[in-house]
């Protein structure tokens, strides 16, 4: 990275740091650099190679006392009047204020922004509920290809972020539950709980709630698996399934044309392997998926139902 120096420097980091470490005499050492001795002994004084911040030490009006600048300051908070406002009510104390030096005034401390009223009306957003490993979010979405329109199941784990695809032409009940097998399979962890939507494929209509057990909830309850149910018009409820939805869907269908299934389905698959074994994420405090499962395995062998370093991509999967 290029060094920033002022415009009037003759000196460079590295030439700064030879003047005080070399043993040379001032004089020898000006002339080779070409430098006046006196900055030679400037520098040979200095613990440090940076340039010395030539701005003012402390930030301060020029137009304002210290005691009118607190003034305003004291206004500005305690009233939040805009700045027009301000500029009126202070004028008559302090006759020489102008707006731009108002201005410059709110900047400085940080309170030329006041919160709208939607702000401060704003109910304080909780935080995202905390989750042992094993509660998965689970969604479908349609895609299509040259050959025709796929159904794209897909399952997120809440904690870890770890994902599982597959691809399918159909979306009935019996798919929905040979996914639900399938990602019990592919996940190495326990799953303890199954977040879905009031799909036909994850559950009965409201008629046909007398119907017997759902295909998908028999599944549940032969691997002990509590199945949940977003509320009625709440899709944001699934919404970190459905944030995958647009992400698979950006990295292929909306991006790359498919001539077949086939194609689609090993894109897919590329793509989510290199997401849950190399994609760093920030919730994860820069862990990728597979990382964080690893983690957590290492402090809790028990969440899980094998031993997850077996499902490590390699030559032979």
């Amino acid at each position: 990275m290029g060094q920033v120096l002022h415009g009037c420097a003759r000196t460079t980091q590295a030439v700064r740091r030879s003047l005080q470490t070399s043993q040379e005499s001032v004089a020898n050492l000006a002339k080779r650099y070409s430098i006046n001795p006196n900055t030679g002994r400037k520098w040979q004084k200095r613990p440090f190679v940076q340039d010395m911040p030539m701005g003012p030490k402390e930030r301060r009006s020029t137009v304002l006392t210290r005691q009118e600048e607190a003034m305003v300051v004291a206004l500005r908070r305690h009233t939040l009047l805009p700045l027009d406002d301000c500029l009126y009510a202070l004028q008559e104390t302090i006759p020489h204020l102008s707006r731009s030096s108002l201005h410059r005034c709110f900047q400085r401390h940080r309170i030329s922004r006041l919160p709208s009223v939607q702000e401060q009306n704003k109910p304080l957003a909780k935080k995202f509920k905390k989750y042992a490993l094993g509660y998965v979010h689970i969604d479908l979405c349609e895609v299509r290809t040259e050959q025709g329109k796929l159904y794209l199941f897909v399952a997120i784990d809440r904690t870890s972020m770890f994902t599982f695809v597959k691809l399918h032409t159909e979306r009935t009940k019996q798919v929905a539950a040979d996914f639900l097998r399938d990602l019990l399979k592919a996940v190495p962890s326990t799953v303890h709980t199954v977040l879905t939507d009031n799909g036909i494929q994850f559950t009965h209509r409201a008629q046909d709630r007398n119907a017997g057990v759902h295909l998908f909830d028999r599944v549940c309850v032969q691997h002990g698996i509590d199945h949940r149910l977003t509320q009625l018009n709440h899709h944001w409820t699934n919404g970190q399934v459905e944030r995958m939805n647009r992400t698979l869907k950006e990295a292929t269908v909306k991006r790359y044309h498919s001539g077949s299934h086939q194609q689609l389905q090993q894109h897919l698959d590329a793509f989510v392997t290199a997401y849950n074994h190399a994609k760093r994420l920030k919730a994860l405090k820069g862990l990728t998926p597979y990382g964080y499962i690893l983690s957590i395995w290492s402090k809790q062998p028990e969440l899980f139902s094998i031993d997850p370093r077996y499902h490590t991509p390699g030559p032979y999967t």
